[in-house]
């Protein structure tokens, strides 16, 4: 790099980035569905494991 040469960022193009952000959204998504069914898979295995008689 000479003195006339300004220093490059790495700026990626506006369109990469809302393609980013729309995949990491869409990732997040699928995992936090696939968190609220294991926990209502979860509460129903533990409301039939418990156990005690009803009455």
């Amino acid at each position: 790099m000479t003195a006339s040469d300004p220093p490059r960022k790495k700026t990626p193009a506006p369109d990469s980035r809302d393609a980013r952000l729309k995949a990491a959204l869409r990732a997040n998504l699928g995992r936090r569905k696939a968190q609220a069914r294991e926990r209502a898979a979860g509460d129903e295995d533990e409301d039939s494991d418990t156990g005690q008689d009803e009455g």
